[in-house]
């Protein structure tokens, strides 16, 4: 279940009761003056905020419940992702847990043909590792069709299923997901990529919060090794989490190769970053759906970028 978002009936001169389906929703806030994107103002420490209005308190006892989910519809509203997948998809569910260490998924992924994956196999890429249900690779791609390829790592089969599905729909051929364990098949992955690996993106990665599992977690030294030998000179990565215990320990992996690897407050003093040295803003143009959910609960989230060196 979603956190909920109190709407006034009546906001912006539109009239609403009962259940307010997503495209209705979409018009509401697209007229009302209440700004909801492309940062939101809410109260933190509260999982239901109201958003007030000078209507006066009459109309603000009649209240319209919003969901957090809706929001992330609204966020990729331009997509026009269908939801008519086939039956065979069956019904997704986005919060499944996998055990990486697994034995099936121990073996690394059979490299695709990239001149069939990419219309351009030579084009720089980036790796989303754990990219869910794959809209921010999708929303990134739709942007960059001719300058970019895009490759989507994610051990949830359904969601690659339904990502692939969205990209047949779409016609785009700069973006590939594959159901793959980065831990063991990215170097075998991107090792044989015609092109530069220009960005590797880790965001918001499952915590496995108890220590026995830490060992789950997709952020470990070898995965670190590879990115880093992988990256063209100045290529970057972007991780982030809301969990700041998993931020900590990606930090640190990465910060262990600091002769290779900068933070880019270092490089780029434009740059905005606490004193703890998390940039304080998403550079990517668009949230993932846990970074939408997690903002909107009051949650921060801690994200850094290195870039390597020449």
């Amino acid at each position: 279940m979603g956190s909920w978002v109190c709407l006034p009936s009546g906001v912006g001169g539109v009239t609403v009761s009962g259940a307010l389906p997503r495209r209705a929703l979409s018009a509401l806030l697209l007229k009302s003056p209440i700004s909801l994107l492309p940062s939101y103002q809410f109260h933190h420490n509260r999982r239901r905020v109201c958003a007030s209005a000078s209507s006066g308190a009459k109309e603000l006892q009649q209240q319209q419940y919003v969901r957090s989910p809706d929001l992330v519809a609204l966020e990729y509203a331009d997509l026009n992702l269908t939801h008519k997948i086939s039956e065979e998809l069956g019904h997704v569910r986005i919060r499944q847990h996998v055990n990486p260490l697994s034995s099936s998924l121990s073996v690394p992924v059979e490299v695709p043909d990239w001149n069939q994956v990419f219309r351009d196999p030579t084009l720089p890429l980036m790796v989303d590792i754990g990219c869910g249900s794959g809209r921010f690779l999708i929303w990134l791609a739709k942007r960059n069709l001719v300058m970019r390829n895009y490759l989507g790592l994610e051990i949830r089969k359904k969601l690659v299923k339904r990502a692939e599905f969205w990209v047949k729909d779409l016609a785009l051929r700069n973006i590939y997901f594959m159901f793959a364990n980065a831990t063991t098949s990215f170097q075998q992955l991107v090792s044989t990529y015609p092109g530069p690996l220009m960005l590797v993106s880790i965001l918001c990665p499952d915590p496995y919060f108890k220590k026995r599992h830490h060992k789950r977690r997709v952020v470990q030294k070898p995965l670190v090794d590879s990115v880093v030998n992988n990256l063209m000179p100045s290529g970057q990565v972007f991780m982030q989490s809301d969990v700041l215990e998993v931020a900590l320990d990606m930090r640190n992996q990465f910060d262990s190769q600091p002769q290779v690897l900068k933070h880019i407050h270092e490089i780029d003093s434009s740059v905005l970053c606490d004193s703890e040295g998390w940039v304080l803003s998403n550079p990517m143009g668009i949230r993932t759906e846990r970074e939408i959910h997690a903002e909107f609960e009051g949650a921060k989230i801690y994200r850094r970028i290195y870039q390597k060196q020449m």
